[in-house]
């Protein structure tokens, strides 16, 4: 992101009313011990303390077949998800996070399931316990007028109703209004996606582009993405855009610049380049990760940042005032790609190795692009940084903020006076190749880099990502 600014048969009776026992009384008593042979609930909390009441435990998964129907004249929004997980231990009900909307059936396998409702919260209470190692899957049927999330710390985002459509988008939270999900970068899946809207109206998201199919004025847009993908990370923009659907490298890219915006001003000129852009941080960071390329250009003032949404980054219309090109945001949100959509965060408090590495890609950017180099970017950076403010752990209310941005590039360009170019760029290559599809901490990329390096690294880490004064220059 860049801102602007299993149980027996003869259990399964006991277990089942045990689950339904506690779960009656659930909203008021918070009820989460053991429902009985063994069998017990899954958490309904990923214990990030970034995200207070978001992810949850028990189980993990695998994939999200999504098929909505939005009509932007009511602003009401109607799906059906279809879950595929597998039971991390023996459950007698597991949560899914789902703010602001109505549920109707709910199903594990074939059976009905009961289901409650909390604060953003769906609880299934499966007709028969799942034991450990059983996939399983989970149909949730709901619809209702989406409210967006607003957080008074860290803006608002979600499913945000525009002019002429919507835009589901957000960060660290957003997918869970618009579909039930387990919404924490821990349990990363592979989706695929549906959406019906009114003739004449664009229905963008990530992945590889389907058919689209139109019948009694609506159509609907198909979407598909094949590498696992943080919730977060899921988008869906909707209303009236110019796309353009090509290929390049041999994959699909697919750009869309809001109809409201110039056709050759700063935001249609600037996703031009993505391609560009994209092949140069490869030669730097290794393979871009995923099946299909691309961006959206929106329009609407209300989102005043950008985000890495995977293989599709969406930008708003701040950063490219007085309609001037900005390849800076798209190298940032591309380098992303890389740095937090492959190789995702575990857990919020490293964000940096997000929001470090993408800052970092913006001044490789800039000196190929011919302006400063990486290193008078860092002697600039360096002068000006609070370095009372930690990039790790920042705290929940700094989660955006220059420690975790710059002073996590100053790191990484640290890293790279201390061992040398060749070495850095096997560092990273080495990082985006091990850690591709999957979710990482700072300590394991400190773990990769000693061991690639074949020298301690700890303490340069720990001076210039979490130390309280300026360190020494490499």
């Amino acid at each position: 992101m860049v801102l602007t600014g299993g149980t027996r048969a003869g259990s399964r009776l006991a277990t089942t009313a045990a689950a339904l026992t506690c779960v009656i009384g659930l909203l008021a008593t918070g009820c989460t011990g053991d429902d009985g042979a063994g069998f017990r609930p899954g958490a309904a909390d990923a214990g990030d303390p970034y995200v207070p009441g978001r992810g949850n435990g028990g189980y993990d998964v695998t994939h999200y077949g999504l098929d909505v129907r939005y009509d932007p004249s009511t602003d009401r929004l109607t799906g059906r998800a279809v879950i595929t997980a597998t039971a991390t231990r023996d459950l007698s009900r597991f949560n899914l996070d789902l703010a602001g909307l109505d549920v109707g059936a709910v199903t594990v396998g074939d059976a009905r399931a009961d289901h409650r409702r909390g604060d953003g919260e769906l609880v299934v209470i499966p007709r028969d316990g799942l034991p450990r190692g059983r996939q399983f899957t989970v149909t949730v049927d709901y619809g209702g007028v989406p409210t967006p999330v607003v957080d008074g710390t860290l803006g608002s985002g979600g499913f945000l109703h525009t002019a002429d459509g919507a835009v589901a988008l957000g960060q660290p939270d957003s997918a869970a209004t618009w579909f039930p999900v387990n919404d924490h970068p821990s349990d990363k899946a592979t989706y695929d996606l549906a959406v019906t809207v009114p003739d004449g109206l664009a229905a963008l998201s990530n992945g590889v582009p389907g058919p689209k199919s139109s019948a009694d004025g609506w159509t609907t847009w198909r979407w598909s993405e094949r590498a696992p993908m943080a919730s977060y990370l899921s988008t869906l923009v909707i209303g009236d855009y110019r796309v353009v659907v090509g290929t390049h490298a041999g994959r699909p890219m697919v750009t869309a610049v809001a109809a409201s915006l110039p056709p050759a001003g700063g935001a249609a000129t600037s996703l031009a380049r993505t391609g560009a852009i994209v092949d140069f941080l490869a030669s730097r960071f290794g393979p871009y990760p995923f099946d299909s390329y691309g961006g959206i250009a929106i329009a609407d003032d209300r989102i005043g940042y950008a985000l890495e949404t995977q293989s599709r980054p969406v930008y708003g219309p701040a950063f490219f005032a007085d309609d001037r090109p900005n390849l800076s945001v798209v190298a940032h949100e591309l380098a992303h790609q890389w740095f937090g959509d492959s190789v995702s965060v575990g857990r919020w408090g490293d964000i940096w190795l997000n929001e470090g590495f993408a800052s970092y890609a913006e001044w490789l950017w800039e000196e190929h692009d011919g302006g400063r180099t990486a290193q008078r970017n860092f002697e600039l950076q360096y002068a000006t940084i609070d370095w009372s403010q930690p990039s790790v752990e920042p705290g929940r209310e700094r989660m955006f903020g220059a420690a975790v941005y710059k002073r996590g590039a100053l790191a990484v360009h640290a890293l790279r006076r201390t061992v040398g170019d060749e070495m850095f760029f096997r560092i990273l290559r080495t990082w985006t190749t091990e850690r591709a599809a999957g979710n990482a901490t700072t300590s394991d990329l400190v773990a990769l880099a000693e061991r690639v390096a074949g020298r301690q690294l700890r303490p340069l880490f720990d001076a210039w990502l979490v130390g309280g004064s300026a360190p020494t220059l490499p």
